[in-house]
């Protein structure tokens, strides 16, 4: 892969539901997803299996959330189970135009009633994707930050590239300062318009809680997304950015993640 743009996309889907009334706007979100052009996206609250919704929804899909998103336009996918309850179970995802050489989810909980996790993917080429949803309290989330250095520090070597993407819920951006200078990395929205964009909540965002940073590619393009059509689909803004990524990256380290492909 000696050259390859990626246009990359972060939401937080909100479990599928508006916000508000409890309203299933999967498809909406699908058809904006596509609409998007994004070629990996990132997506946090993603039901993998509910049984309560499964018999009370009408439109509910037959297969899982992540399926039914990724349809025919991703069909490469990773899916990390996080917060697990009696009837069902939600978490992380990444759909990818590129197969998955391998992916892992990583436990990042800190409370008990608080479950988080780190959904780590590589795909063709040796390029990193890491999907997080971070905590609500501010100690948890430093936690999760340590955790999560400490991570990528010990599987992904220096020179590989990376792109770190979700909900990190840091709006107070404690975390983030602590992200870029342990990690090398660069917040896309702060290196184009000199600071990370205010995502939440969608309707009037006051909070810079969604980031997509990135190690070894060149940044192109970034936006929140704030039409109106998305605006109903979740609390959360969703962010795109266009990336390069010039150089054939060195061979992975494999030691810390499990192969598996989606």
């Amino acid at each position: 892969m000696p050259s390859h743009e990626f246009r990359v996309i972060s939401l937080n889907i909100h479990k599928g539901f508006a916000l508000g009334p409890k309203r299933l706007v999967l498809s909406k979100i699908r058809e904006c997803l596509r609409e998007s052009g994004a070629s990996i996206v990132f997506l946090q609250e993603v039901i993998g299996a509910n049984a309560r919704h499964q018999k009370n929804v009408r439109a509910w899909p037959s297969q899982t959330q992540l399926e039914y998103l990724a349809d025919t336009v991703w069909t490469h996918h990773a899916y990390g189970k996080n917060a697990i309850y009696q009837h069902g179970h939600h978490g992380n995802a990444i759909l990818s135009e590129l197969p998955f050489v391998r992916w892992d989810n990583i436990d990042a909980s800190i409370l008990s009633f608080s479950q988080r996790g780190f959904l780590h993917g590589t795909i063709e080429g040796g390029l990193h994707l890491i999907c997080v949803h971070l905590g609500l309290f501010e100690r948890e989330r430093q936690l999760q930050i340590a955790h999560l250095i400490e991570h990528i520090t010990r599987t992904i070597g220096p020179h590989e590239p990376l792109i770190l993407a979700g909900d990190f819920n840091d709006w107070r951006l404690q975390g983030h300062r602590r992200l870029v200078d342990a990690l090398g990395v660069e917040e896309v929205h702060e290196a184009i318009m000199g600071k990370p964009a205010r995502t939440y909540p969608a309707f009037l965002p006051l909070l810079a809680m969604d980031r997509i940073y990135v190690r070894g590619l060149r940044i192109g393009h970034c936006r929140s997304i704030a039409g109106e059509h998305w605006r109903n689909f979740s609390d959360h803004r969703a962010l795109v950015t266009d990336l390069l990524l010039e150089f054939t990256p060195v061979a992975p380290q494999t030691t810390a993640l499990t192969e598996r492909a989606s």
